[in-house]
C-alpha cells in the first residue's frame, strides 16, 4: 500500500510511518486469518472483512479517495463459499520467464515465473517470485467478471502478495511446495481505489475464463 509523498521532510516521515503501520497491521491480520482458517475458514473470512473495513475507514494510509471515503460503509465482499478454497502444488515452469512491471512510484518491479498451480475446473495460474530485495510470492487473478457492472476489478485482484503480508498459507515440508489459494479472500489492489497508483496486474497467465463469484467485488467507477 502506497501513499503520496508530500514535499516536506516532516510530512514524508509521517507518511512513511503511516504506510509502515498499515503494512504491519495487514501482516498481523493475515497471521490471525491463517490461525482461524485452520479450523474455521468462514470465521477467518469474517474476521478478514471486519479488519479490512476498519483499516479502510479509519487508517490514515487508506487508499480510498476523499470523495469515496465520505460515503464508505464497507467493502463489497461476497459471503464465504468453501468450494473456492484450494491447497495446490506449484508445478515448475517449462521455461524461465520474467515480468518487469513499471509501478511509477516504486520504479520497475522485477518478477520471475516460479511455476503454475492448477485450480480444479477453472484452469491454471502463474505463481511469480519477486526478484528484488526481500523477495516474495505474487499470485494475481482476473476472471470473466472483470470490468462487468457489479463484477470484479478490470485489472484483476490479488490472492497472494507476501511482500504486503497477503499470505493464506504455504508448505514445503515434504519436498513439494504447495499454496493455499482461497478465492474468497481475493481483494482489489490499491490502484482500484486511487488511479494515481500503478499496480502489477494479472497478465494472460493469471486470467481464468470462468466467473469467480466470491471475494471482493468492485463498485467504484475509477
Amino acid at each position: 500500500m502506497s501513499t503520496d509523498i508530500p514535499a516536506t521532510t516532516g510530512s514524508r516521515a509521517v507518511t512513511a510511518v503511516q504506510t509502515a503501520d498499515w503494512r504491519r497491521r495487514v501482516f498481523g491480520m493475515y497471521a490471525s486469518v491463517r490461525q482461524l482458517a485452520a479450523t474455521d475458514p468462514a470465521t477467518a473470512h469474517a474476521h478478514w472483512i471486519s479488519c479490512r473495513n476498519d483499516l479502510f475507514s479509519s487508517h490514515p494510509a487508506t487508499p480510498l479517495l476523499p470523495e469515496d471515503h465520505v460515503d464508505f460503509t464497507g467493502l463489497p465482499v461476497v459471503p464465504y463459499d468453501p468450494d473456492w478454497r484450494f491447497e495446490v502444488p506449484i508445478v515448475a515452469p517449462a521455461e524461465p520467464r520474467r515480468m518487469d512491471v513499471d509501478t511509477g512510484t516504486d520504479g520497475v518491479v522485477p518478477f520471475e515465473l516460479l511455476g503454475t498451480v492448477r485450480i480444479p475446473l477453472a484452469g491454471t495460474l502463474d505463481v511469480w517470485r519477486l526478484t528484488s530485495y526481500a523477495g516474495g510470492l505474487f499470485v494475481p487473478v482476473k476472471d470473466a467478471l472483470a470490468a462487468k457492472p457489479g463484477g470484479t476489478y478490470g485489472g484483476g485482484r490479488y490472492l497472494i502478495d507476501t511482500v504486503k503480508g497477503a499470505d493464506l498459507g504455504m508448505d514445503a515440508s515434504d519436498g513439494e511446495a504447495t499454496l493455499v489459494l482461497d478465492f474468497n479472500f481475493a481483494y482489489n489492489p490499491s490502484c482500484a481505489y486511487d488511479p494515481a497508483w500503478a499496480c502489477p496486474l494479472a497478465q494472460a497467465g493469471n486470467t481464468l475464463p470462468i466467473e469467480i463469484p466470491v471475494g471482493e467485488r468492485y463498485t467504484l467507477g475509477h
